[in-house]
């Protein structure tokens, strides 16, 4: 055999295993690759939410999630409103001057929202990230002064919070309760985590 033929030879040996290498790096690099894509639940998780609102009544919050956090929409009544300005020298933040979060522009007024009714912040204290709970009723109760007058408390460190999620003063939490993006597609419909201006 001629030294020509083992050439040919080994070079269609080297031209076949590159190519089924090649092939089988192909193979692995795929599903590995597409494996860095965030998953359909990942995506769900950060895209906005539309939330039900028609039989929420006036004193009553429901909570929905969006990107792993709970996003409270609360409805107020006309008495709780009627606290907002009477409490003010009370809080450490009354008009959301700090800005530890980006707050909507929308949201920066006495109430914090687009419909002074209706109250939409994510549930999470500014102190530690724990889950404040709802303390509306008026009056004495255990961990609150005895001039409550409604909100919420973060039963971890003792912050109390008004009904719009503003921090009294004095307490661990360094920030009000944070407004994410939201938009009214109807009376009746809320979209969390967009806006018009997004």
């Amino acid at each position: 055999m001629s030294e020509a033929t083992v050439d040919k030879e080994r070079r269609t040996w080297m031209i076949a295993t590159c190519a089924m290498g090649g092939a089988g790096a192909a193979a692995v690099a795929v599903p590995f690759v597409s494996s860095l894509a965030p998953s359909e639940r990942a995506q769900a998780a950060g895209a906005p939410v539309e939330a039900d609102i028609s039989a929420l009544q006036p004193g009553e919050k429901m909570v929905v999630e969006w990107r792993g956090r709970p996003v409270w929409i609360f409805r107020r009544t006309p008495e709780q409103l009627a606290t907002l300005e009477a409490l003010e020298p009370r809080l450490a933040d009354p008009h959301s001057n700090r800005r530890a979060f980006p707050m909507p522009a929308y949201a920066h007024n006495r109430h914090r929202s687009i419909k002074p009714e209706y109250f939409v912040a994510i549930g999470i204290c500014s102190h530690l990230g724990c889950s404040p709970v709802s303390r509306l009723t008026p009056g004495p109760q255990p961990s609150l002064p005895n001039d409550w007058v409604g909100g919420f408390l973060c039963p971890c460190h003792g912050s109390t919070f008004d009904v719009a999620g503003r921090v009294f003063s004095n307490q661990p939490a360094p920030d009000n309760l944070e407004v994410p993006p939201h938009m009214y597609l109807s009376d009746t419909v809320l979209l969390v985590g967009e806006d018009q201006q997004a």
